[in-house]
């Protein structure tokens, strides 16, 4: 899943850099430290965090190239279930700066009709900012809305909710999947890689698949999650190159970091997922690779597996050997 990042990933890592010149890496710090507490609590979906320019330059410093990767690995996946199908309209919804935005313009080419909805009216004029630095940005809408249960959209292709959920009421959260089940073709939902992200995402493919959608990624199948409740969580990973200002702060020295995400992909289209997913870090050793995976068994019944691909299995082994968590089983 970790495929080499696209130029849009460059772009917006010098477009962030270039908000926070002349605040200095402690204040950024000190500001995303206090934004952090503040999302791990419980506020109130019509009170904004972020409050102003410097708060929201802040946190974007900090979260947005890891929402970014995450969210076009999703859609690369989504991608390549639908292949030959381009959305032509998209929502963001509580999209914040944009990341699900420049993700979007990263998988597909050509122009679309772009729309982000998000509360914080200083998270929108950010975003509106730094999309000038992308010309496949330049006619996005940036739109201040109530992210509830009175939200109302309009038809599009595509709608993207990334690491959105968390911040809302049960009620909330169900109001919101059935929106954009009404609204759209196609229904892309990120969450952190947690086993409450997990749980969330859970709920709303259920609500997918019960207004109609099917699941084209990551899962096989549209049917029942075979992890029992409890015991375990699907998520995934994707690599986020760092800059020198994001690690000043986040207080890192690594030049990459491992963004742990939980996602579902669903449509009203025709779509094609892959025949098993890899749900875990293959485990290469002598002679050997072990791939746990999520596929369906003769019975079309969804079931998580263990494979053993060897030396002996040719081409497959090599195969096995390249392949990563998070992606497709067997190889196209």
């Amino acid at each position: 899943m970790n495929a080499p990042a696209p130029p849009a990933a460059d772009t917006l890592r010098t477009a962030l850099a270039g908000l926070l010149d002349g605040m200095p890496p402690r204040q950024a710090a000190q500001a995303v430290e206090r934004l952090i507490g503040h999302y791990r609590g419980a506020t109130p979906t019509d009170a904004p965090i972020l409050r102003d320019r410097a708060d929201t330059a802040a946190y974007a410093a900090y979260r947005m190239p890891a929402t970014f990767e995450a969210v076009r690995a999703a859609l690369a996946a989504f991608a390549a279930a639908v292949p030959g199908w381009t959305p032509a309209s998209h929502t963001d919804l509580g999209g914040g700066t944009g990341a699900a935005t420049w993700a979007t313009a990263a998988t597909w080419d050509g122009e679309r009709t772009s729309t982000v909805l998000d509360w914080a009216e200083p998270a929108l004029a950010l975003g509106r900012e730094l999309a000038a630095a992308d010309p496949a940005l330049a006619a996005v809408r940036w739109q201040r809305a109530r992210i509830g249960a009175a939200l109302a959209l309009d038809p599009v292709d595509l709608v993207t909710v990334s690491y959105v959920l968390n911040e809302l009421t049960a009620a909330d959260r169900a109001a919101l999947v059935d929106a954009a089940a009404s609204a759209a073709r196609a229904v892309v939902i990120v969450e952190p890689g947690t086993p409450d992200g997990y749980a969330r995402i859970i709920e709303a493919r259920d609500r997918l698949t019960g207004a109609g959608f099917r699941v084209a990624a990551p899962c096989p199948h549209s049917a029942a999650c075979p992890i029992a409740p409890g015991t375990d969580w699907c998520h995934f990973s994707a690599r986020v190159s760092r800059s020198s200002l994001h690690r000043q702060i986040k207080g890192g020295s690594l030049a990459y970091e491992d963004e742990k995400f939980a996602y579902v992909a669903a449509t009203r289209l025709p779509a094609a997922p892959a025949p098993a997913r890899v749900v875990r870090r293959p485990q290469i050793r002598k002679g050997q690779v072990l791939l746990d995976l999520c596929e369906t068994d003769e019975a079309t019944a969804p079931v998580l597996h263990r494979a053993t691909v060897t030396k002996r299995h040719g081409d497959l082994y090599r195969a096995a050997r390249d392949t990563d968590w998070g992606d497709p089983w067997p190889p196209a």
